[in-house]
C-alpha cells in the first residue's frame, strides 16, 4: 500500500492540475469522453441533426429566394424543421449534461478536496517523519509539528503546504523552460535573414563598374 506522504502528494497535484486547467475544462472532456464511449444515443442523435441543419443552412444561402423561390421555400421549411428537433434534443442533451456535470463536480471535489481534509483529519496526531534532533531551532520544531502531531515531528498539515510549493516551484519552471524554448526556436527563425549578405548581379555590377571609371 502506498505511503501517506505518497497519497498526499499525488492529491496535492490533483488538486493543483484541476486548478491549473479549470474545473469547467475538466467536465468538458470528462462529457466528451462519456457520450463516446457510452454511445449515448441522444449525443448520435443531436450530432446527426447539428450536421443535417449545418448543411441545410449552407444550402439555404446559396439558394436566391427570388431566382428559385420553390427550391428556397423546400429548404426553408426543411431548415425550420431540423433546427426545432436540433433545439429540442439540445435541450434535453444539456438537461443531462447538468446533471452529469454535478455529479462530477462532487465526487472530483470527494477525490481531492475531501479526501484531502480526510487525510489531514485522520493522521493529524501522527508524525509524517522525524527531524533529527538539533536541526532546527525548537520554535521551528513546534510550526512544523503543528496543529497535533509529536514536537520534532513533520504534522500532515505542515507535509500538505510544502507539497503545494514544491509543486508551484516545478510549474513555474516548467513554465520558464518552455518560454525560453520557444523564444529560441524563435529567434533561430529570424536570425538566416538578418545577417544574409545581398548579392548583386554580375551585369549590375559591371555597369557600375563602368559608371565609376567614366566619372573618373
Amino acid at each position: 500500500m502506498p505511503s501517506v506522504l505518497l497519497i498526499t502528494f499525488i492529491v496535492q497535484l490533483l488538486i493543483h492540475l484541476v486548478n491549473t486547467v479549470g474545473a469547467s475544462t475538466v467536465n468538458a472532456v470528462l462529457w466528451t469522453i462519456f457520450t463516446r464511449l457510452t454511445n449515448s444515443k441522444a449525443a448520435v442523435e443531436q450530432r446527426a441533426l447539428k450536421t443535417k441543419f449545418l448543411q441545410l443552412k449552407k444550402e439555404l444561402n446559396a439558394t436566391s429566394s427570388q431566382d428559385e423561390f420553390a427550391k428556397w421555400a423546400k429548404l426553408r421549411r426543411q431548415h425550420d424543421k431540423v433546427l426545432e428537433e436540433y433545439e429540442t434534443s439540445k435541450k434535453g442533451q444539456d438537461s443531462t449534461k447538468a446533471t452529469f456535470d454535478k455529479v462530477v463536480s462532487a465526487l472530483r471535489w470527494l477525490g481531492t478536496n475531501g479526501l484531502r481534509t480526510i487525510l489531514q483529519f485522520w493522521y493529524s496526531k501522527q508524525a509524517m517523519f522525524w527531524i533529527p534532533q538539533g536541526w532546527v531551532p525548537y520554535y521551528a520544531e513546534w510550526l512544523l509539528s503543528f496543529p497535533r502531531a509529536p514536537l520534532g515531528s513533520v504534522s500532515i498539515q505542515a507535509w500538505v503546504l510544502a507539497c503545494g510549493a514544491v509543486i508551484l516551484l516545478f510549474n513555474d519552471a516548467i513554465i520558464a523552460v518552455c518560454a525560453l524554448v520557444m523564444e529560441a526556436a524563435s529567434s533561430k527563425k529570424v536570425q538566416p535573414g538578418k545577417g544574409a549578405p545581398m548579392k548583386v548581379p554580375a551585369g549590375k555590377a559591371g555597369d557600375e563598374k563602368s559608371a565609376e571609371k567614366k566619372e573618373l
